[in-house]
């Protein structure tokens, strides 16, 4: 028999692709007889499992890899090596059913720089083979600018022009968008853009309130918005339904986070009143009257993240501020330095309502609608609520009742969408993750195996970060059972505060944004009441093929505690109360620097669910220091008054 030696008809290819994500490399070869195949990295290490002509791995870091073909005459060949190059940045525009075209992850930025110094662009995109790029300037190909990124050591006037990068493979040739560089003399250069060490938002939504009406809109409100500021880059803690101890727990925590540099956003959504001066969020525990010592101070909550020394705080209330016992003494505050960069965003004026409506069948308050469709823009915070203005006051609902406010002392151009530079910030960064990290860890999903031989996965999602969502799922059925059901229950019990009439489509469709029809889910609320691991009961019910009947078997899955959970904010620290200059007063929040303000209602038990207020009869008049609640004819239009 003639032996052929092997040749190595098709190489494996190079590739970039993002982490996580599943890669074939081939290798084709001819010889004589059974050829053996043997994949190694770049350690010249065997790769486990590396025995075929096709190695498919999940890539998590860069590597080279290479293929040693051999046949049983001890004659061997090695393909050429390959790169597995990996970024570990955002993919979330990378087509689903991607099959390896160049996509541009990535695109340069423009810049302005002086002359003789360095000019970096950089341009980063997966493709399967491998993309190449080469840059242009002006329309012209730059002949020895070939890589990712293009650097010029010592720029010229010359230099100057606009850039772009042809990324191509043998599947097909995108283009970056092009960017314009600027050389500039000494002392030319344009201020820099800002930036932010770091950004942190919490958003609160009280709506099931003891001794108030209880409101629709802060689910959806504070659920969407805590997704577009996520979408910002910040670091978002969302909680619904606080006391008055819980939310200064809160925000004792949040105010933690804040430093030098950092961005700072709080919002709330609920019941709210005004007086003399100074806006105060009710907290769901408090009791009729409004009284400020039951409350929250919303400019106790600036004055502490203006102590912080961060770069931009911003407060955003969607709640009523009418005017309530305005004889009363105040709760004192001693004012700080004048500090800039300080932005109020009120939902309506003073001694005004703010109302929430029923929107394509959700309910939503009408400031914080506006509000999540602009947010997004990259333009200066002031000018984002300016046009959150302008569309409110074309709103028909509202015209003549409600108006947005803005206050502000901004002396930069800062913008919600600024990016976020670290340097400088690194172990600061790094604490802010960390306890960020503890109010927002979800627990691990788990299988559970059951006697039956049915295995069910118990996995998890938050809604906020005091309201978890367990989902059981069957993923087997035991050879002996069929027609299988799951219920799931909790120790300690977790009421849920979010069902009941009008909430429940609204809280599905969340629910089903989150998982893939699950046999059963269990809505967890209140976590920030936890005391205590959390331990989820998991009751299978099948029948048992033999003799029909209806069996259970019981496990339990010990979870921790989840979520804010592990902040543990029922145990707040009472720092001593220092005296206060003269003119404080007894009702004085204490030391805590925070502030929330309550949504009024319309009169009468109003129906919410509608789009327009159907409101029962009044009832005959109490007295009461209550704020006054609205004409019931004069509000035909609304469906709740915040």
């Amino acid at each position: 028999m003639m032996i052929r030696e092997i040749v190595i008809v098709l190489h494996p290819v190079s590739v970039c692709v993002p982490v996580n994500h599943k890669v074939t490399l081939r290798v084709r070869a001819e010889g004589t007889g059974i050829l053996n195949y043997q994949w190694f990295n770049d350690d010249e290490k065997e790769v486990p499992g590396g025995i075929k002509a096709d190695l498919t791995i999940t890539a998590k870091q860069t590597q080279l890899f290479v293929c040693r073909v051999s046949d049983h005459f001890c004659n061997c060949v090695f393909s050429d090596w390959v790169k597995v190059k990996v970024l570990d940045i955002d993919k979330s525009g990378l087509p689903v059913h991607w099959k390896g075209e160049p996509h541009i992850a990535i695109n340069p930025k423009p810049q302005t720089v002086r002359k003789g110094t360095k000019v970096t662009l950089r341009c980063l995109a997966f493709g399967i083979p491998a993309p190449h790029f080469h840059w242009y300037r002006n329309g012209q190909p730059l002949l020895d600018k070939t890589s990712d990124t293009l650097q010029i050591e010592h720029a010229t006037a010359e230099h100057e022009g606009s850039y772009l990068c042809s990324v191509s493979n043998v599947l097909a040739e995108r283009w970056t968008e092009p960017v314009q560089v600027e050389i500039v003399q000494m002392g030319q250069l344009p201020p820099s853009a800002p930036t932010a060490s770091d950004k942190v938002a919490l958003l609160i939504g009280n709506l099931n309130y003891y001794n108030h009406p209880g409101l629709m809109a802060p689910i959806m409100d504070v659920h969407k918005l805590s997704n577009l500021l996520q979408q910002l880059g910040f670091r978002v803690v969302s909680l619904l339904d606080l006391t008055k101890e819980e939310m200064l727990a809160a925000i004792d925590k949040f105010i933690q986070l804040l430093d030098r540099g950092v961005y700072g956003l709080f919002y709330y959504a609920g019941h709210g009143y005004e007086r003399a001066g100074r806006n105060y969020l009710v907290a769901v525990d408090a009791p009729q009257p409004y009284q400020p010592k039951n409350c929250v101070c919303v400019q106790r909550v600036m004055q502490s993240m203006q102590q912080r020394q961060t770069a931009l705080n911003v407060i955003l209330l969607d709640t009523c501020r009418k005017w309530y016992n305005q004889d009363c003494m105040p709760s004192a505050i001693t004012p700080l330095a004048p500090s800039g960069n300080t932005v109020y965003g009120y939902a309506t004026c003073e001694d005004a309502e703010a109302f929430e409506v029923q929107d394509g069948g959700k309910s939503t308050g009408i400031f914080t609608k506006y509000l999540n469709a602009h947010i997004l823009q990259p333009v200066k915070v002031t000018h984002v609520l300016e046009r959150v203005s302008e569309d409110l006051g074309r709103d028909p609902l509202v015209i003549g009742k409600q108006v947005v406010e803005i206050k502000h002392t901004l002396k930069e151009p800062r913008s919600l969408a600024d990016p976020v530079r670290t340097t400088g910030y690194t172990r600061d960064l790094h604490l802010r993750d960390v306890c960020w990290r503890q109010a927002n860890e979800l627990p691990r999903k788990k299988r559970l195996m059951f006697l039956c031989g049915v295995e069910v996965e118990v996995s998890f999602s938050a809604l906020f970060s005091n309201v978890l969502v367990a989902f059981a799922t069957v993923k087997t059925t035991g050879p002996r059972t069929q027609d299988c059901t799951i219920t799931l229950s909790s120790t300690p019990t977790m009421e849920d505060l979010l069902s009941g009439p009008c909430r429940s489509e609204e809280m599905d469709s969340l629910l089903f944004m989150k998982s893939e029809n699950p046999n059963c889910s269990l809505r967890l609320c209140a976590l920030q009441k936890l005391k205590e691991s959390l331990v989820i009961k998991v009751d299978l019910h099948y029948t048992h093929i033999d003799n029909q009947l209806r069996k259970t078997e019981s496990l339990k899955l010990e979870i921790g505690k989840p979520l804010v959970a592990s902040c543990n904010i029922h145990r707040r620290n009472h720092a001593p109360t220092t005296k206060k200059k003269e003119g404080a007063s007894a009702q004085s929040m204490g030391n805590i620097s925070n502030g929330k303000q309550l949504r009024q209602t319309l009169a009468g038990p109003c129906r919410p669910c509608t789009r327009k207020a159907e409101c029962a009869p009044k009832v005959a008049s109490t007295t009461s220091n209550e704020p006054e609640e609205n004409d019931e004819n004069e509000l035909q239009d609304y469906t709740l008054c915040r």
